[in-house]
């Protein structure tokens, strides 16, 4: 199993600049296993306010409708997704991304 360097920040940085892709070999394999871990809760990029404002979310089992969380809230599905990125690696890693 693919485990993550907490030092490959230039991984974390790639994201970053393209949060939607296309992923190095190495950065995909990072980004299965934040979103596969089961120690990240099941995130979601949630559209609140057409083209302005997003918020993530929680996955809920059982077909229930996602859980919002109100703050923050974002200007671009971008800022949402790295925030989503840096809470995944800190829980997978137990390090704070400082980039």
């Amino acid at each position: 199993m693919f485990t993550i360097d907490p030092r490959r920040t230039d991984l974390a940085l790639e994201f970053k600049r393209q949060p939607f892709g296309p992923h190095s070999p190495e950065l995909q394999a990072v980004l299965n296993v934040l979103r596969g871990s089961r120690h990240c809760q099941n995130l979601l990029l949630v559209c609140v306010t057409p083209h302005a404002e997003w918020v993530l979310a929680e996955k809920q089992p059982d077909g229930l409708p996602p859980r919002l969380f109100s703050d923050p809230v974002f200007s671009s599905p971008e800022e949402a997704e790295w925030h989503a990125f840096r809470l995944r690696w800190e829980a997978v890693t137990g390090e704070r991304l400082a980039v």
